[in-house]
């Protein structure tokens, strides 16, 4: 689908054509579970699905069609990292460490979302806003509404934190 194709797209679905609703949710839900999955870990499906709601309910504020995608990461990330810190404040301290996998198990231990659940969701936003979604720091800054300087700081700590991680 080209960006015009896109844009069509939406345009239809703010005047609220309900076919071109469900074929643009349909198209932007990969998108949202890619986004989420990483930084929300568990609860992934229920930040895409959460940010599918906020995007079939505010899809007429959407000024720019064009603008489709960076808009649903927005929103993606903004839900993923609410509903990672709400997970990890109901999560007692004692059984976070019975989460991590042994270092005998190789296996487990380098796999990737392991390494990326030691992370808190801040960090985790950040790495994929920059290393997965090939965002700058001024534009992850942007969408997280924080300082590049913070953005900077985090993301050091977060590759640091996740290097660490993974060679454990």
């Amino acid at each position: 689908m080209t960006a015009d194709d896109l844009s069509a797209l939406v345009r239809r679905a703010q005047r609220g054509d309900t076919m071109a609703m469900s074929d643009l949710l349909a198209r932007l839900t990969p998108y949202a579970t890619r986004i989420c999955g990483p930084i929300a870990l568990a609860d992934g499906a229920d930040a895409a699905q959460e940010t599918l709601i906020a995007v079939f309910r505010n899809l007429r504020s959407l000024q720019d069609p064009a603008a489709c995608y960076g808009w649903v990461r927005a929103i993606a990330v903004r839900e993923s990292v609410r509903l990672a810190k709400r997970s990890a404040r109901s999560t007692p301290v004692d059984t976070l460490f019975d989460q991590l996998p042994s270092r005998a198990d190789v296996e487990q231990a380098t796999d990737i979302r392991d390494v990326l659940a030691r992370l808190s969701p801040e960090h985790r936003a950040v790495i994929v806003l920059r290393d997965i979604e090939g965002l700058d720091e001024a534009q992850a800054a942007a969408l997280l509404a924080l300082p590049v300087g913070t953005v900077k700081s985090r993301l050091h700590r977060a590759r640091d934190n996740f290097r660490k991680a993974w060679s454990a």
